[in-house]
């Protein structure tokens, strides 16, 4: 395999792995922001609050996303164990 191909398989694979958990990390970040500020204002300092709306959200749009993500994921590996071109 020539140094270029696998460079080109690496980059790839980094950029589904980032399209793949983009949905479920940036549902986890709002989430987070929101129960930060509900916090600050209420002054409530509970740690353990933050977990549960996030596993929850996060679950839930996990449900929501994962016909689009699973079709990505399908494509990709479709054109990974596909046949070759030949140079």
């Amino acid at each position: 395999m020539e140094p270029e191909i696998a460079l080109d398989l690496g980059r790839n694979a980094l950029m589904m792995m980032l399209i793949v958990s983009f949905p479920l990390l940036m549902v986890g970040l709002v989430i987070g922001v929101a129960i930060s500020i509900v916090q600050a204002v209420t002054q409530i300092q509970e740690m353990t609050l933050t977990f549960v709306p996030k596993i929850i959200a996060m679950v839930i749009a996990a449900v929501f996303f994962m016909p689009y993500l699973l079709g990505l994921m399908m494509d990709y590996a479709r054109e990974m164990f596909g046949p070759m071109p030949i140079p």
